[in-house]
């Protein structure tokens, strides 16, 4: 089944250049090419906006099918460094997905999603195709990024359902104690980078 892309509706724009979008998109591409080429990466000197932390999600894409998402929900590490992080794990170590091979590699889009920090917020609170989710309870999480329920023509409580059944959770548990985190993101890749 192919994934349509996200619609516009679902991203935060506007703080990151278009330089800095698509030099972050070289990075994923290379940080999978590094290990599929079994050569350490080259990691240019960040400027002092994209040594910044931040969570980063980087979803990789093979004509049309999700093909790998791996990301960090918080600031664990500068953005330029979290990108080649993720995107090497999800090229190799998304478990849904056998490894990328060498052949996919050049074909793959990648997309990635930068997140702010996430804060508590009530279920009415959420908004489909502003926030992303974050729900937990008895040390399980399930996150959903902004774009997805608007992929999936989803409405408030289904977006929180299906981030509940992601953690493995009753899905109604967003009622009965659960946290309740909500989240943005600019979300950009290939074809934004482009335009």
């Amino acid at each position: 089944m192919s994934l349509p892309r996200p619609s516009p509706v679902a991203v935060q724009s506007g703080e990151f250049s278009q330089e800095e979008r698509s030099r972050l998109l070289r990075l994923a591409h290379d940080s999978i090419l590094s290990v599929l080429e079994q050569r350490e990466i080259s990691i240019e000197p960040p400027t002092a906006h994209l040594a910044q932390p931040r969570g980063v999600f980087t979803s990789l894409h093979l004509e049309g099918e999700l093909r790998g998402c791996v990301g960090y929900v918080l600031p664990v590490s500068s953005l330029y460094r979290a990108v080649a992080e993720t995107a090497q794990a999800a090229a190799f170590d998304d478990t849904r997905f056998y490894p990328v091979t060498q052949d996919e590699a050049p074909h793959l889009q990648i997309e990635l999603s930068i997140l702010s920090v996430p804060q508590p917020i009530q279920a009415e609170a959420v908004e489909v195709g502003r926030h992303g989710l974050l729900i937990s309870l008895s040390g399980r999480r399930g996150l959903l990024l902004p774009q997805v329920p608007v992929e999936h023509n989803w409405d408030r409580t289904t977006f929180l359902e299906q981030t509940c059944h992601k953690a493995g959770l009753p899905s109604d548990a967003w009622k009965k104690g659960a946290v309740i985190e909500a989240f943005t993101a600019e979300v950009f890749g290939e074809e934004r980078a482009r335009e």
